[in-house]
């Protein structure tokens, strides 16, 4: 992740018209003159309302068919969740570390990079589930019929899934390394802390800095600086990354 501030939105982004009168691409060099207006138009509106969503439901309907795309069967569930990742980042960051910034990738790059690691998370979880998951029906020493005994079956080492793996080392947190880091000032806002906050479903920045009087771009940079060399370091250890 970049050294960009949580609350850096995209109005912020856009505040100088493109210098490209002919249409093609905006001062960025990264969204088409026309969506980086449509773009504009419906971050300026209050979220929530009306005119809001109707702005993203066109910038939506202007992308279709322009994401990448694969026949893979968990596919629309993972289009599906990158649609809702987009409304909710695309002006301020709701979920994510920080809203869509037009001069870091195009508005397809940024969708296209989300997409496929929900895609993803979609085939390890299935694959996950084909490792711990043995038939229940055998075939009786007679020959005939089957028998629902799982037990007689020798089953494969139950495979945590990722989430609740990283859950259980921050909550562990063996050496106290987690508990020990904390915000400057704030001894209860620790890393451990934070990072629980962060697992999904995660409690956005938003309500993370109402919650403890801390601003965002603060806690944004002591995730980043603190928090997610340790969760990366914990991915490498287990194979994960």
């Amino acid at each position: 992740m970049g050294s960009f501030p949580a609350q850096h939105t995209v109005l912020q982004h856009m505040n100088t018209p493109p210098d490209n009168p002919d249409g093609q691409a905006s001062q960025t060099g990264k969204l088409p003159e026309a969506l980086f207006r449509l773009v504009q138009e419906t971050c300026a509106e209050p979220p929530g309302s009306a005119r809001r969503q109707r702005g993203l439901t066109k910038i939506i309907r202007g992308l279709n068919g322009q994401l990448w795309h694969t026949y893979d069967p968990y596919y629309a569930d993972a289009l599906q969740q990158t649609w809702i990742y987009f409304c909710r980042n695309l002006c301020e960051a709701a979920t994510a570390d920080r809203a869509y910034d037009p001069q870091v990738a195009k508005l397809t790059t940024w969708l296209n990079a989300y997409l496929k690691r929900r895609l993803q998370d979609f085939q390890i979880a299935e694959i996950r589930h084909r490792q711990t998951t043995v038939s229940n029906m055998v075939r009786g020493k007679d020959g005939e019929g089957y028998l629902d005994r799982i037990d007689t079956i020798a089953a494969a080492p139950d495979i945590p899934p990722l989430l609740e793996h990283v859950r259980a080392w921050a909550e562990a947190d063996e050496d106290g390394s987690l508990r020990a880091m904390h915000i400057t000032n704030h001894p209860t806002v620790t890393a451990q802390l934070l990072i629980l906050k962060r697992l999904p479903p995660e409690t956005s920045w938003k309500a993370l800095a109402e919650e403890f009087g801390i601003s965002i771009g603060t806690l944004s940079s002591f995730y980043q600086r603190k928090c997610q060399p340790r969760l990366r370091a914990f991915g490498q250890s287990q194979g994960y990354l």
